[in-house]
Parts: structure tokens; sequence; C-alpha cells
């Protein structure tokens, strides 16, 4: 057992404090890593909200990269010393997505079975299983992922989570490719991310739609061909345009990303794909939305599909040392996500920040 300095959420709504926690001597299929970076997702935020869950307190932080401290007994897969990328979700193995050879839709993972605490034994309910605002982390060793240990850790600990659900959905979901088009509505963290999957992928046109300008600058950086305002033209309307230029008789784009979650933009991703195109829903809604007046002849005439991804329908051991390498090559650009490098006492300012429209990424540097 020892102490560590942590970001804990103690009550709905009420600010983060930094506190110390007692994190055990990895068990069984555990693993304890030193934390280098981890990044400010809204995800964190929706948990110190209670938008998640009420298991309060919460330890928050789960985009993170750090160095492998120690490990307990029977792991094999990392050791002492190891770079590691962490992620939410170290497959089991033995679910039935995993037994028909389909790992990434693996929703059985593991976590640690010990739990970190407070200082007076009160237990932690760490973020996605992980809790990475912290100094150090106990975590099951499936879910530290081995990358190349040259790489930034503040740029690919970022794969953790809202880079790779952007990639991922671009790429794994809606399985993007050369000679077809992507348009991605809303351009945050996640959108952009799916902006440069689609890049990465050969797809054009690529189109970025918002109501922010600052965000279609960054989207157009980050490979997006053309951008759309929704909030000064109808982006139905302008992708069925810029498609229809690209591929005469297209009357959309083939892959719809909807990276906001709410019912307004998902129409919209809806009535923007082309006949048979799909859509790809990775903005995460709150409980209680739904999408009222959606005729089911337009669900059953326009065919196509209709599709959720959860973090990117990724496989971190595939697509986490692909992706590093990419990075190294200087072909994904993950540094551009990086917006700035905070303290771990600054998880609060970074909270507000985020309704700025500026800030990819603010990353906690440990």
């Amino acid at each position: 057992m020892q102490q560590v300095q942590a970001v804990v959420a103690k009550a709905k709504g009420a600010p983060v404090e930094l506190v110390t926690i007692n994190v055990p001597d990895p068990g069984p299929g555990e693993a304890v890593v030193k934390v280098q970076a981890c990044g400010v997702c809204h995800t964190d935020l929706h948990y110190r909200e209670g938008g998640i869950s009420d298991s309060y307190p919460f330890l928050l932080g789960h985009e993170a990269s750090g160095i492998v401290e120690s490990v307990g007994a029977e792991v094999t897969s990392v050791a002492p010393g190891d770079f590691v990328i962490l992620n939410w979700r170290a497959v089991c193995g033995d679910c039935r997505a995993c037994n028909r050879g389909e790992p990434q839709y693996c929703f059985a993972t593991h976590n640690a079975t010990q739990k970190m605490t407070l200082e007076d034994g009160t237990e932690l309910t760490p973020a996605l299983g992980i809790g990475a605002f912290a100094e150090k982390t106990l975590v099951a060793a499936g879910q530290c992922t081995k990358v190349d240990p040259e790489a930034r850790p503040a740029a690919v600990g970022l794969l953790g989570c809202g880079v790779m659900a952007g990639i991922g959905a671009a790429i794994n979901t809606g399985q993007v490719t050369r000679g077809r088009s992507i348009a991605v509505i809303g351009c945050g963290g996640v959108g952009v991310a799916a902006i440069a999957g689609a890049a990465l992928a050969g797809a054009s046109p690529i189109i970025a739609v918002d109501i922010d300008s600052k965000k279609l600058e960054t989207a157009k950086k980050m490979g997006a061909t053309h951008t759309v305002d929704s909030s000064a033209s109808d982006p139905v309307e302008e992708i069925k345009r810029i498609c229809a230029e690209t591929y005469p008789g297209a009357e959309g784009a083939d892959v719809v990303v909807e990276a906001v979650g709410r019912p307004e933009t998902w129409k919209q991703a809806f009535y923007a794909r082309d006949l048979a195109g799909t859509v790809v829903l990775v903005g995460v809604p709150t409980p209680g939305m739904t999408i009222p007046d959606l005729p089911m002849t337009d669900l059953f005439g326009r065919g196509g599909s209709l599709k959720s991804s959860w973090y990117g329908d990724c496989l971190p051991s595939r697509d986490f040392p692909m992706l590093v390498d990419l990075y190294r090559q200087g072909r994904l650009d993950l540094d551009a996500f990086v917006t700035e490098e905070i303290g771990i006492n600054d998880v609060e300012a970074a909270f507000d920040r985020m309704h700025g429209g500026d800030v990819l990424r603010s990353v906690v540097i440990v």
C-alpha cells in the first residue's frame, strides 16, 4: 500500500479536490502504473455532475499514459518499466463477442479487483475503471497497452479515450475508405479525431460541420476538405451539395459521424447520408433523449446502416501500437490535440475552459 495525490469528485456538482489516496499493491492480474499524463475529457465532467452514476466519491481521469511500476501474480502482458497507454476495454476473452472472434465488441471488460480508497478507507470509484488524475493508479493488467517508449506521453495518452473514439468511429465503425465521402457533425476533440481518421483512410470529400468557426478552422488543419457553419446554412443541404459535386448523383455522404449526441444533430446526420449510407453515433446522449417524428418509411426507404460507436470499436492491443507508429512517422498529428499542459491541481479550471471552444484537450502532466 502506498499513498499518492489524486483528484477526486466527492459530491454531485461540487468542485473536485486534490486529496491523498491509498493505492494497494497489485494483486493477481493487476498493475500499478505511475501516471505521466492524463487528458481532461468531457466524460470526467459527466462523472462529476452525476451524469453516469451516483457512486461517489469518484477518482477521475481515464485518458492516460504512464510507466508500469509493479505487477501482480500471473501478469505476463506487461512488466515494470513498460511505457503503456491505459484503456477501458480490457477484453475478457470469454464473452460471446470474444468467442466469435470480435473482441472489439467486448463489454465484459476487466478492472482491478482491489479498491483504491481515501485516507479514511472510503472506497473510490475510478472513472471508467482507471482513475488517472493521480500520481499512481491501480488497474487490471489488461488495461495497459505497451507502446513505443519514445512517444510523447501527453499526446499518445489521448488514444485512451477521445482520440481513439473519433478515429475509430470513422475507420472501424464507419469503415470509411478511399472513394467514399464522410461528414462529421460536431468538431470537438472526438469529431476532429474522426476527421483525422478519415484523412488517414483517404476519404474525400471530408466535410466538417459545426457552429463554431474556431472549431471549423481546427478541422481544416486536421484534414477536412470542406467546412459547413450550420448556424448560417442548412447542413443537410450543404453536405448533399458538396458530395454531389464530387460524385454526381450522390444524395449525401457515404458516412456521417454524429459527434454531438443530440437528437437534432442525429436527425441531420440521418438525412445527410447517401442512400444506403451509414450513420455513426459517437456523441454521448444524456438519459431521456429521444428522436421524435422520424417516420419508419424513411428508416426503411433510405436503407443503409445506423450504428453506435463505443470507444471507436477499437481493440487496444491492435489499434494503439499502430496509431502510435503513425504518430512517430509524422502521419498522425496527435500533438495537435494537446491544447495545453496543466498541473494536477488545475482540473477544475480545465472543466471551465471546455465550454469556450478553444480547447481540444487540456492534459494533466503528473
